[in-house]
């Protein structure tokens, strides 16, 4: 009976301890969403800070990856990755090294481009502002990133960075990278589900970007990049804002930041 009590006790303390390993090894970040599209769902996966993980009609789609593997542990390799500025927090060299980035077609601005460690820039697609594509059965559009007013030392310059449109199976999703409300971005028309920065004093402020986002009326709003030097912007100032003016906008607030916790 003893024995039997013992090899009990062993084997819970076994699985007790298998248990624990396994959370310690899941990647710490936000839950998926799925978003119907007409060639199936489009999964959004938040990592961390600007990066997201777009997963759809069988590709997979890498932004700005950052933050090390962990954050990418059990997801595809991609397809496609954008990048869309030369910050380490959006070109980050330790990060691509260390996933499977090797098939994957890169878009990117010239200024990222001329960055890129030398092992990827056969895999390097320029797009500069304003410019299309089609590739992988997707659309993709660069929009025109900065910070406001204009100026030649200002952390963002006009033409230097990327934000994009990628049309996936009729939904429109915009990605802003590093950018005030300009007027690239009020312009946006039909766009389904929006990323958008609220970090100062790189990009604007939680206020700042709800009025971009009431300019252009998305379907679906992820705040992101929303660190700054003096910690976490408000979201959930930014979310208040918006729908006490438009109701109709769906402000998506997850944690891109679990590891902080």
């Amino acid at each position: 009976m003893k024995s039997t009590l013992l090899l009990a006790a062993t084997l819970a303390a076994f699985t007790i301890s298998a248990q624990a390993q396994t959370q310690h090894a899941t990647p710490l970040r936000a839950a998926a969403d799925q978003i119907a599209t007409k060639k199936g769902p489009l999964t959004v996966q938040p990592i961390t800070h600007g990066s997201v993980v777009l997963t759809w009609n069988g590709k997979t789609i890498y932004v700005d990856p950052y933050g090390g593997a962990a954050g990418y542990a059990g997801l595809a390799a991609p397809d496609v990755i954008l990048i869309t500025d030369i910050h380490g927090d959006h070109l980050d060299p330790k990060t691509l090294a260390s996933l499977a980035v090797g098939k994957a077609l890169m878009l990117v601005p010239q200024a990222v481009a001329d960055k890129l460690p030398a092992e990827y820039r056969a895999q390097a697609r320029v797009i500069s502002n304003g410019q299309k594509l089609d590739t992988l059965g997707m659309k993709v559009s660069a929009i025109a990133m900065y910070n406001l007013p204009e100026a030649p030392d200002a952390p963002h310059t006009k033409g230097r960075g990327n934000g994009y449109v990628l049309e996936l199976g009729g939904k429109k999703v915009y990605l802003s990278g590093d950018t005030e409300d300009v007027a690239e971005m009020r312009a946006l028309k039909g766009i389904d589900v929006a990323f958008v920065c609220m970090n100062l004093p790189y990009t604007m402020d939680a206020p700042q970007a709800a009025q971009g986002v009431l300019a252009f009326k998305p379907g679906i709003v992820y705040p992101y990049h929303y660190r700054g030097q003096n910690g976490l912007s408000d979201v959930d100032g930014f979310k208040k804002t918006v729908n006490a003016a438009n109701k109709k906008i769906d402000v998506r607030l997850r944690n891109w930041y679990p590891a902080a916790e």
